[in-house]
């Protein structure tokens, strides 16, 4: 059902039509080379507690993750988004808060607490950025952990002057980032070439973070810093990373 012109879209950026598509536009992050390490990692941090996913969206790690036993639940913006999650296999039985994942309180308390894809980025001010830190500690049981993946911004990949850096250049599929560098800013735009010869643009707004930034909301947000890797399958972050995985914990009482 679309909002009526009165009353506003409640999905956030991902409304029908995103979500429609949603898996098969992201269809590579489902591939077991990149699923099965993901949903190991987690599933080791998680141990015999809950885990809360922030920003759940159509259930790729969720599922997959309650279906190793681990009490998955959820918050998320979109309905429609959460719709598809509850329509897979699995995905019934997975509880999803709809709201703002920086904001929104669950009446539980959980030993893991991870948000992926570079969602943290979709919090488009450092407010609001800080404030998903401090809920995820609210949510995290003592010795329990704080889990992102983000990529690095790609600053060095730009030429002086330009801000926009090209990832995928394909017959029918481009990607580009456009860097607002004054703000801190970054615009992902997808255009995928339609079977009727006609181009599709969807754009998402980001607050690219770095990671002593990150480091520093944790500790704001009463976290210390645990691990940090390049990727699920642990390889060491360095100077050249393109992703970071970086783990904070609760300290125990």
């Amino acid at each position: 059902m679309q909002d009526s012109p009165d009353q506003p879209n409640t999905d956030g950026y991902f409304p029908e039509p995103i979500a429609a598509r949603y898996d098969e536009k992201s269809a590579e992050r489902f591939a077991p080379e990149i699923l099965d390490p993901t949903v190991d990692f987690l599933a080791n941090l998680a141990g015999n507690g809950p885990a809360l996913e922030f920003a759940t969206g159509t259930g790729r790690i969720a599922i997959p993750l309650a279906e190793r036993g681990v009490t998955v639940h959820g918050i998320d913006m979109s309905a429609a988004m959460t719709k598809r999650l509850h329509d897979k296999p699995g995905g019934e039985n997975i509880s999803v808060e709809i709201g703002d994942f920086a904001t929104t309180q669950i009446n539980e308390k959980f030993t893991l607490v991870y948000l992926v894809f570079n969602t943290i980025m979709n919090l488009t001010t450092q407010d609001a950025q800080i404030a998903c830190f401090q809920n995820a500690a609210a949510h995290l049981q003592p010795g329990g952990h704080f889990v992102i993946e983000v990529g690095v911004p790609r600053l060095r990949d730009l030429p002086p002057g330009e801000t926009i850096h090209v990832y995928r250049d394909e017959e029918s599929q481009r990607d580009y980032d456009e860097y607002d560098i004054a703000n801190q800013g970054l615009t992902s735009h997808h255009l995928t070439l339609e079977e009727n010869g006609e181009w599709e643009h969807w754009s998402l707004p980001f607050r690219y973070v770095w990671p002593a930034e990150l480091d520093l909301m944790a500790k704001l947000s009463g976290l210390k810093p645990h691990e940090r890797y390049s990727d699920w399958n642990q390889e060491p972050f360095t100077s050249d990373s393109e992703n970071l995985i970086a783990i904070w914990k609760k300290p125990d009482d």
